[in-house]
């Protein structure tokens, strides 16, 4: 059991980092070829790197590495979360 509340704050998936990320994506479910993943946002729906009163579910496209919201928004992009080039992957 974490010993301090910074711990609790790495271990908190949620929370975006590339890492996380790709982490959540390691194990998430699938629906319709996307990654479904969760992580906390700001008021404005934006991606938190602490935690906040919401959490929204995003999809990932692991062919292409394209993050988008609960309406399809792109949201990011970067290769390194294409999961089947290999970029992705630990």
């Amino acid at each position: 059991m974490p010993s301090s509340s910074v711990e609790l704050m790495e271990q908190d998936l949620r929370l975006y980092t590339p890492e996380n990320l790709l982490t959540q994506a390691a194990s998430a479910s699938e629906h319709l070829g996307y990654k479904i993943l969760s992580f906390y946002v700001d008021g404005a729906g934006v991606l938190s790197k602490t935690v906040t009163d919401t959490v929204a579910t995003f999809y990932l496209s692991p062919s292409g590495g394209t993050l988008r919201d609960e309406h399809l928004n792109i949201v990011l992009y970067s290769a390194k979360f294409d999961l089947y080039k290999g970029f992705g992957r630990a």
